[in-house]
């Protein structure tokens, strides 16, 4: 399979390039009767877009959507929805003196491997700006999913080794975007961004964790084998670039459990049995428990560094000293949120269309 596209009964496909003329996305199986709007895709592309602060590349862009397909005076016609958002503050020549130099820490190597030629303006296809294809096709998952009683949030718990306090989920919903940090604990937002100053003065980056909750999700969402929610969660979180490693529930915790410890008990809650614990995150032997549906993705600290690292003129076919230029992110999880909330919405809405439970009939009642 070429790699572009993602998802079963809906699917996206991402196309375009950092410094290309454009980058977008084409969702298919998009049911029809679906009020949508480029306002209601263009609030998610504004919290990914850079040059909001200083936690991000000062890179301008103001990646305005346009709705190309599918919708037909403001509904979708259950035809592929078709999307696009133009560079325009793309900066090639800063990136000609690496043409044939691969930067420590970035796919440039692996993709010449791979198709026997990259294309260096800023990364390519392996680039955050792909992600914008990502978050758009998330604001319509999103937006079925709301209409399910499904909500999907997500914030940064730890950020160059400071850790954030443990809150509700209502703190969360409430603080998260209250900071450029994305941090919804206030005083470990502080120390955050001293880390992320730090670092920005010593040429450096930092990396963290962000976590994802999924709200109303019911339950018996997956399949017992080969397509287990959870598994497919973890996919599609590890299918983001920098993301390094996936944990659901307790996680890598439950290896220093014992059983008694990791086990959710069963409570009868208003007549269901319903698990009186969640250390599961929501999904046991693959399948939706109907309780919060909670991962948590370490994503590395951004490639891109004015430090001086070692690696090879290709050209030349000699070692050299290398320091990349440009605008960069210091530190990516703040910006990783609406990424990682897009694909969990892309998941759980893949899995309720798929279930029957999100469809043409639901939406036009």
């Amino acid at each position: 399979m070429p790699g572009n596209s993602f998802g079963h009964s809906f699917r996206i496909t991402t196309w375009g390039e950092s410094h290309g003329k454009a980058l977008g996305v084409v969702v298919d199986g998009v049911p029809a009767g679906l009020t949508l709007s480029e306002a209601d895709v263009q609030k998610d592309l504004d919290r990914r877009r850079p040059g909001q602060s200083e936690v991000s590349t000062p890179r301008s862009e103001s990646d305005s959507v346009e709705i190309l397909s599918g919708v037909l005076d403001g509904v979708t016609t259950g035809m592929p929805v078709s999307m696009l958002v133009w560079n325009k503050n793309a900066k090639s020549s800063a990136y000609d003196y690496i043409k044939d130099i691969p930067r420590p820490g970035h796919a440039d190597q692996s993709y010449s491997e791979r198709y026997g030629i990259r294309d260096h303006r800023g990364g390519g296809r392996s680039s955050g700006r792909e992600t914008i294809g990502r978050v758009a096709g998330g604001a319509v998952a999103r937006k079925l999913l709301s209409m399910a009683g499904i909500e999907v949030f997500a914030h940064v718990i730890e950020l160059g080794g400071v850790k954030a306090r443990s809150l509700s989920f209502d703190e969360i919903r409430s603080n998260v975007d209250s900071n450029v940090v994305r941090c919804a604990d206030p005083g470990a937002a502080e120390k955050m961004l001293e880390q992320v100053n730090a670092a920005r003065l010593e040429g450096d980056s930092i990396g963290g964790v962000v976590e994802i909750i999924a709200t109303g999700v019911p339950a018996g969402l997956g399949e017992p084998v080969f397509g287990k929610l959870d598994a497919d969660i973890a996919g599609a979180m590890m299918g983001i670039g920098a993301v390094k490693g996936v944990e659901i529930g307790a996680g890598f915790e439950c290896s220093g459990m014992k059983g008694s410890q990791m086990n959710d008990p069963y409570v009868l809650d208003d007549g269901q049995v319903t698990p009186a614990t969640n250390h599961a995150g929501g999904i046991t032997g693959g399948i939706s428990t109907g309780m919060p549906v909670i991962c948590r993705i370490a994503v590395k600290p951004t490639p891109s560094i004015s430090k001086t690292q070692q690696s090879v003129d290709t050209a030349s076919m000699k070692e050299i000293d290398v320091e990349i230029h440009g605008r960069h992110d210091p530190t990516i999880p703040p910006r990783m949120v609406p990424v990682a909330e897009s694909m969990m919405a892309l998941v759980l809405v893949d899995h309720m269309i798929g279930s029957g439970l999100i469809g043409p009939a639901s939406l036009l009642k």
